[in-house]
């Protein structure tokens, strides 16, 4: 595990209730518990810091809360995640005690716990702004697939990149690993906080990929490989998928 301070760190789970692919998706059964409780579980495993669900919509409040989490009402106005993150941060530890904050999506029920450290890993070194994951791409067909987004980055390490770019295209040309994003992120919370004031920048808004906005404010990305893709629940069919992935975990 990282060498980061357990009271220093805030897992934040952002949870919409509006799916048009999956009505009502953070309240979906998962074997008898709803799919953000699930991820909730996830992130708690983890053991990296407090865990807290940020919701806009009572139902799922109120079902976050029975299970025992931590929960947090957000404003339905958010554009984003990372907006909606940021406001629960702030009711959450107004004090400003907490230095990383990991953003873990509400829709990666059988997320890995070793997937969550290895996000806070880049942070041992005070010169990274946020932290994200990748996996190497081992099937041809996905290297050309817009909706997979491809990190082009400098190799630092055996297990690292520095981003210098995301892509939905092919990238880079030539010989060489191709590597696929996983969108959970570690921000440092100063970060954050610039992050959310930026506003959108225009590489975000052609690619449509909001990590842009930090690479051209100058910001400084860092990537840990690791070895799988978290399975993202966006469809009745993902579902079943996840259903059948924890069918064997303990409840």
């Amino acid at each position: 595990m990282p060498n980061l301070a357990f009271d220093k760190t805030l897992v934040l789970i952002p949870a919409r209730i509006a799916s048009t692919r999956l009505p009502g998706k953070p309240l979906a059964d998962i074997h008898g518990l709803p799919m953000i409780v699930q991820v909730a579980k996830r992130a708690q495993e983890a053991e990296v810091g407090r865990v807290i669900v940020a919701v806009d919509d009572q139902d799922v409040f109120d079902a976050v809360q029975k299970a025992g989490f931590e929960v947090i009402m957000t404003g339905q106005h958010h554009q984003s995640g990372s907006d909606r993150i940021f406001e629960a941060v702030q009711l959450a530890d107004p004090q400003a005690r907490a230095e990383f904050i990991v953003n873990v999506q509400g829709d990666l029920p059988t997320i890995e716990r070793e997937a969550v450290r290895a996000s806070l890993k880049p942070m041992e070194n005070p010169a990274v702004d946020i932290a994200t994951l990748t996996v190497e791409i081992t099937e041809e067909e996905d290297k050309f697939k817009p909706h997979i987004v491809k990190v082009v980055g400098s190799p630092i390490s055996e297990s690292r990149l520095r981003a210098l770019y995301f892509t939905r295209a092919t990238a880079p040309y030539g010989d060489g690993p191709l590597y696929h994003h996983i969108g959970l992120y570690t921000y440092r919370r100063t970060a954050l906080e610039r992050f959310v004031s930026l506003g959108p920048s225009v590489l975000e808004m052609r690619e449509k990929l909001e990590q842009l906005r930090a690479l051209e404010a100058g910001m400084r990305i860092d990537v840990e490989i690791v070895d799988s893709v978290p399975l993202g629940v966006d469809t009745p069919e993902d579902l079943e998928k996840a259903r059948a992935i924890l069918a064997g975990r303990p409840l």
